[in-house]
């Protein structure tokens, strides 16, 4: 006798094999572009440097010679907070990435169970053991964890480039109070040599007020005089105690021991230089924070992709294997279970517009991560042609700076020599010995100046970063 299935039974099985056939047939999911292009500027619009030749700039700090630069960079990383939490994005981002990748795999779960009953009154009692092995696997179809899996590679591979990029904003910020600190306890001294010749130049002209030779006029502005040089020097002191207090906060030394050295210190005129790219596009490309924002991105149309794939039909197939021995009055029975499927199509029906709107916000996140890469570009840009104009305008104005202390060098030996043949008087020299200290704290301040727009375009330039070659470096521990 051969069993037929009724018209509507069959009728069911061909419309749920019509289904099954869409939806495997179906094309993957139409998503925004995952990388978009910026336009670059052809060429630099600055002049580049000329100060070195050095291309690696890991090594640029090591270039300095000053080991307490070194250390002091060395321990304020160590201190950071925006580094320790860049480093705990790289482990979220990593542990998303491990969520992607097992989101195509089978979910499998063993249990073990084992009781002893009785199921009817007089009846003996029964021992049973039972071993279950359940599987669920829910379908990538439309490719949408495919894609969200290699977006969130790139994410661990951009919060890898942050983390570097959080380094060398903590370096550069050390070095800045270094340098300014330094510099600063130098124009601390040149401000007490101004104070000390402007109150010799009062002691002066209070005896010639004495001799009536001065009007009281007169001396009351030399008096003004000192009491601004006084609040210049007292101003100053206060600015190195603030630059010290910075550093101390940075690094976490002890105060007195960051005072007493960077009292000591003696810095070059200048730091050694290091080559620029020449094409703006090829130093765009040694940016870690513009790769992290190429990864957010396509992080944000894998998301669209998600969204729309909820708009779709899902497609699970499950599965188990169970073992069970029953035994009841020394009779013990083995008995062996398993099933494949269900093989279960759900169909969205209707959700109140719940899947278009995540759609929709994926999209504007889209959109926002598209203008955000594109702004950073820009400001990329902005920050390296700002360094290049300060490094050539200090470059333009440290011949004039030096022409004018040599002048006022020779001045001031030459008003020294007029005192002792009787024709120049002491207040000449203290004059010319003012003006030469003036323009040796031009001079100070201009080196400072070169310093940091120097550091400023090694962390323009990304500070040594590299972008990697593949995706396995992202699975790679950052070094300290």
């Amino acid at each position: 006798m051969v069993l037929t299935d009724s018209p509507m039974a069959f009728f069911m099985k061909r419309c749920v094999l019509l289904a099954c056939a869409a939806v495997l047939g179906a094309c993957s999911l139409s998503m925004p572009p995952a990388s978009v292009s910026t336009p670059a500027p052809v060429q630099w619009n600055a002049p580049l440097p000329h100060g070195g030749t050095l291309s690696d700039l890991r090594e640029w700090w090591k270039a300095q010679n000053d080991p307490v630069l070194l250390a002091l960079i060395e321990d304020a990383q160590a201190l950071s907070p925006t580094v320790a939490a860049a480093l705990s994005r790289i482990e979220t981002a990593r542990a998303n990435e491990a969520t992607a990748q097992a989101a195509l795999l089978p979910n499998v779960t063993a249990g073990v169970s084992t009781g002893r009953s009785v199921s009817l009154p007089s009846t003996p009692a029964a021992t049973s053991t039972a071993a279950t092995l359940q599987t669920n696997w829910e379908i990538d179809v439309f490719g949408a964890a495919r894609v969200a899996r290699t977006a969130m590679a790139g994410q661990t591979q951009g919060n890898l480039a942050q983390w570097h990029d959080a380094r060398v904003s903590v370096a550069a910020e050390v070095a800045n109070t270094y340098f300014a600190l330094a510099h600063c306890w130098k124009a601390r001294d040149l401000a007490a040599q101004d104070l000390l010749s402007r109150q010799r130049s009062r002691d002066i002209s209070a005896r010639s007020l004495q001799a009536g030779m001065l009007a009281p006029a007169v001396y009351a502005q030399v008096q003004a005089e000192v009491s601004q040089s006084q609040l210049r020097l007292t101003q100053q002191s206060s600015q190195c105690a603030l630059y010290t207090k910075a550093m101390v906060a940075l690094t976490g030394e002890d105060e007195a021991l960051v005072r007493s050295v960077m009292q000591e210190r003696t810095l070059p005129d200048d730091l050694s230089g290091f080559s620029v790219e020449q094409v703006p596009a090829q130093a765009l490309v040694q940016r870690p924070d513009v790769f992290a924002a190429e990864h957010d991105v396509a992080l944000a149309s894998a998301q669209i992709g998600r969204a729309k794939a909820r708009r779709w039909p899902g497609l699970t197939l499950g599965g188990s294997i169970g073992a069970l021995r029953y035994g009841t009055m020394g009779v013990e029975s083995d008995i062996t279970t398993w099933s494949f499927g269900p093989l279960a199509l759900t169909l969205p029906v209707f959700d109140a517009g719940q899947r278009a709107a995540m759609v929709d916000s994926a999209t504007a996140d889209y959109l926002a991560a598209v203008s955000t890469y594109r702004a950073k570009v820009r400001h990329a840009v902005r920050e390296v042609e700002e360094a290049l104009v300060t490094l050539q305008s200090a470059q333009e104005r440290e011949a004039d700076t030096g022409a004018v202390v040599d002048a006022r060098t020779q001045n001031y030996a030459a008003t020294q020599s007029r005192e002792r043949s009787g024709m120049a008087s002491a207040l000449d020299v203290e004059d010319a010995h003012r003006m030469l200290l003036a323009a040796q704290a031009e001079v100070l301040a201009l080196q400072l100046e070169r310093k940091r727009a120097w550091v400023a375009l090694y962390r323009a330039a990304g500070g040594g970063w590299q972008r990697p070659l593949s995706s396995q470096s992202a699975s790679q521990t950052p070094a300290n």
